[in-house]
C-alpha cells in the first residue's frame, strides 16, 4: 500500500507539471464570414501539426512586456506574451538556416489575405516561382500577414499563414515564420500595428 500510493503521488506531481500548457484551438470568434468561405474551399489538405505545436496557454517567464511577440526559432515556437506571467503559444514554420531573420523588429503593417510578390532572391533559388499571387488560400502567405520593419525599413521578413500546414515545426521556409491560417488570424486581432518583435 506505501508503494502504491508513493505512485499515486508520483502522478500526481507528473500531472500538475503538465498543467503549464493549457491546449487551447484558435477561437471561431476570429474569423470573419470571408475566411470561413475561403478556409472552407482551402485547395490544402487540412491537418494539425503534432500536439506540441499546437496552440496552447503556457506559463512565461521572459522579460519582455505583454504584448510583444517572441519566436524562438530553435523550438519553432512563437509567444504572445500575456499579463500575469502567461503567453499564447503557437506552433511555427522558420526559415531554413542561414535565411532566417534574428533580431528586434516593429510590426510595420499588416494585410488581411494578402498579396504575394516573391523577392528575386526566392525566385533565383526556387525554379517556377511566379512573379505575383493574388489573394486567397492557395496563396503562400496564407490569410493574414504581420510585415516585419526595422525603424521605417521594410526587413522582406513576414509573420503569416500557409497554404502548407504539414510543415508546421519544421525548418524549410525561406525566412518568414509561417502558422496555421487559424493562427495567424488569431494572433492578427489580438496584436496592434507597431508591436514589439524578437527573434531568437
Amino acid at each position: 500500500m506505501i508503494v502504491r500510493g508513493a505512485g499515486v503521488v508520483l502522478l500526481a506531481l507528473l500531472l500538475g507539471a503538465c498543467s503549464a500548457v493549457e491546449r487551447q484551438p484558435a477561437p471561431e470568434a476570429s474569423l470573419t464570414p470571408r475566411d470561413k468561405q475561403l478556409l472552407a474551399n482551402a485547395p490544402y489538405q487540412k491537418v494539425l501539426p503534432p500536439d506540441i505545436y499546437q496552440r496552447s496557454i503556457v506559463d512565461y517567464s521572459g522579460k519582455e512586456k505583454p504584448g510583444t511577440i517572441v519566436v524562438d526559432t530553435d523550438k519553432k515556437y512563437l509567444y504572445l506574451v500575456q499579463n500575469d506571467g502567461k503567453a499564447i503559444r503557437y506552433g511555427v514554420t522558420v526559415g531554413e538556416e542561414g535565411l532566417a531573420f534574428h533580431g528586434e523588429a516593429k510590426v510595420g503593417r499588416k494585410a488581411e489575405w494578402p498579396t504575394w510578390t516573391p523577392t528575386p532572391e526566392i525566385k533565383q533559388r526556387l525554379a517556377g516561382v511566379p512573379n505575383f499571387v493574388g489573394p486567397g488560400p492557395h496563396n503562400p502567405m496564407g490569410a493574414r500577414a504581420l510585415y516585419l520593419y526595422q525603424g521605417n525599413k521594410d526587413t522582406l521578413f513576414r509573420i503569416h499563414g500557409t497554404n502548407q500546414p504539414e510543415y508546421i515545426g519544421q525548418a524549410i521556409s525561406s525566412g518568414c515564420i509561417r502558422m496555421l491560417n487559424e493562427d495567424v488570424i488569431d494572433l492578427y486581432t489580438r496584436v496592434p500595428q507597431g508591436a514589439e518583435v524578437v527573434v531568437l
